[in-house]
């Protein structure tokens, strides 16, 4: 499962200002997990998780134990130390996941070049998560990570290949489960949104409707909610403004350029946010 350590890149900024030392965690984790609806991983939390997951429960750790390492692999997420939150979580099975996959998934969506290792990190992520939701099906994050998985991977295949592996419908099944769990789960939202203007995007909306169900009107409510839930997230503006683009093409490219400026003005609460932020200014270069 472990990724070869050389082609972990390095968070490109300076992470101090990241840093959620002690109790700075709990006191900051509100909004810096307000787009996917993490619950703090205090002692309570801990001892739920491991009942939960049953013998697929970390060994040798109590709950205390648990959430300590938890934070930590959290702190390391939100300063950029990618590699190390992975790794952590990692170590942690099922109960680790979350940390795991948004870790991967977030660095090789922003740091990794070569194409192929980037997919495979995708496919690494969905595994993950599979993984957690045999072992934690109650958990919103589990099928919300085995989403973000597939869709990033097939956003980087072809369309027929996608449509061939059924790729579509899994996102969708798991998207759908993570907001049965999570009503206000904003970056599930997002992707729903995402899911109904790619394929429209894809196939058109005539194809995409009556084939996948996909609606511009679903993309938009959905990026509604999501916009009212995560207003100062970078990541809302930047979804906001490629769903314009897929849906409306080139009529949508002002309106998608006043989003990415919008996200690449607001200030990064964490490392995630300062790289959505940079991709947003790149997109108006």
């Amino acid at each position: 499962m472990a990724a070869k350590k050389s082609a972990w890149a390095r968070f490109p900024h300076d992470g101090k200002g990241f840093d959620y030392a002690g109790d700075k965690l709990r006191k900051a984790w509100p909004d810096l997990h307000a787009g996917d609806a993490e619950p703090f991983p205090d002692d309570k939390r801990a001892a739920a998780l491991i009942k939960a997951a049953g013998k697929a429960a970390p060994k040798g750790l109590d709950a205390e134990g648990l959430a300590e390492a938890l934070q930590e692999a959290w702190r390391a997420f939100h300063r950029g130390d990618f590699q190390r939150a992975y790794e952590a979580g990692v170590a942690l099975g099922p109960v680790g996941a979350s940390v795991a996959c948004k870790a991967l998934g977030i660095h090789a969506t922003h740091l990794v070049d070569d194409e192929d290792d980037r997919l495979e990190r995708f496919e690494r992520v969905a595994r993950l998560a599979e993984d957690a939701i045999a072992a934690l099906p109650g958990e919103a994050n589990s099928h919300y990570r085995h989403a973000f998985g597939l869709g990033r991977y097939s956003q980087g295949i072809s369309i027929a290949k996608a449509l061939k592996m059924g790729l579509a419908g899994k996102v969708r099944k798991a998207l759908e489960k993570a907001l049965e769990l999570a009503p206000k789960h904003a970056e599930a939202h997002l992707a729903m949104a995402q899911y109904h203007a790619e394929i429209i995007g894809k196939v058109g909306a005539m194809v995409g409707g009556l084939t996948y169900g996909a609606k511009a009107s679903a993309a938009e409510k959905h990026m509604a909610t999501a916009l009212k839930l995560i207003p100062a997230a970078p990541v809302a503006h930047n979804e906001h403004a490629a769903m314009l683009l897929l849906l409306h093409g080139e009529d949508g490219e002002d309106a998608a350029a006043a989003a990415y400026e919008k996200a690449g003005k607001l200030k990064p609460r964490d490392a995630m946010e300062a790289l959505d932020a940079e991709f947003a200014r790149a997109q108006l270069e």
